[in-house]
């Protein structure tokens, strides 16, 4: 019989306990007392200088859980590679299970991961089908896995803002996949490095790293039994229809447009000048987006929410 494998479930905080406390209590509804075939799990939160309690609260309710502290400037690439480094070196761990607190799995996800351990093997990096928690949007994908093509510039999420339907109900491979929701082997990890904190602390270090992946010759594949619902109103920073909120739009941390991160990016995987063309004209359509709300907003047209 196979060995069973263990897995960390990696979970970088930063205040927003609410969130922290819903994703605790439904981690611990659908693992404590459960017990599975081939693996076994342990909960790592990574809480990089939260000032709410979040760190008294699971010491007091949760102390089954391993709570690492950060000094406030982890951002997210630093908190995974605290927790992985943890996970890796004091508890052995075979997987890393990338994890958010505001999003929470269905019923019998961490079966369908126990499952899939049968066949997954250790060249390959899973990923999970991301749907919005959103009352109108339960069954609206947001990410299913990513593609960037190094000679065009493309980048884009696969089904982002389709419904979901049987063309999504089987394993499709990518070439790099969100945050959330991602199983990492352990050996892959040991063979092409950590998470770049340094070059992408918040935004773009899941992609990153698993494109990464993906140029090493490992396999990047989401699987459809897999199903998470993510809840989009404490993630990313829009512009806001303001000059002020535009600027820092482009060049915040906590923001998916910022310049300096998606430069970066596309300077260290791309494999012609031709692909900055589809950098350029994601700013265009950023920038016309936020003209064009402008000037309507003098009318009295107001964008919904």
């Amino acid at each position: 019989m196979p060995a069973m494998k263990t897995i960390a479930i990696l979970i970088p905080v930063f205040n927003h306990i609410a969130f922290t406390r819903k994703c605790i209590q439904k981690l611990d509804q659908l693992l404590a007392h459960r017990s599975f075939n081939n693996c076994n799990y342990r909960v790592i939160v990574i809480d990089d200088g939260s000032t709410d309690g979040t760190s008294e609260w699971l010491n007091e309710r949760h102390p089954e859980v391993v709570v690492l502290q950060g000094n406030g400037e982890l951002w997210w690439s630093g908190g995974i590679n605290m927790g992985a480094e943890y996970a890796i070196s004091e508890l052995g761990v075979d997987y890393l299970l990338l994890w958010n607190n505001d999003i929470e799995p269905a019923s019998d996800y961490f079966s369908q991961i126990d499952e899939l351990l049968k066949s997954l093997g250790d060249q390959t990096i899973a990923g999970s089908k991301i749907l919005y928690d959103d009352q109108d949007q339960k069954n609206v994908i947001w990410s299913f896995g990513g593609f960037f093509n190094p000679k065009n510039g493309s980048k884009s999420m696969l089904a982002y803002n389709k419904p979901d339907s049987p063309e999504y109900d089987r394993p499709i491979e990518v070439d790099w996949l969100a945050g959330m929701g991602t199983l990492v082997p352990v050996n892959i990890v040991q063979e092409i490095g950590w998470w770049d904190a340094d070059t992408f602390p918040q935004y773009h270090g899941d992609s990153d790293f698993t494109f990464r992946a993906k140029t090493a010759g490992y396999r990047i594949c989401s699987f459809p039994q897999l199903k998470l619902w993510n809840d989009k109103t404490s993630s990313g920073l829009k512009h806001g229809g303001t000059l002020k909120g535009l600027s820092r739009a482009l060049t915040d941390r906590r923001s998916n447009s910022n310049l300096k991160d998606n430069f970066r990016f596309y300077k260290r995987h791309s494999s012609s000048v031709l692909a900055y063309r589809a950098l350029i004209a994601y700013y265009i359509i950023y920038f016309g987006g936020f003209c064009k709300w402008k000037l309507l907003s003098l009318f009295g047209v107001k964008k919904e929410k």
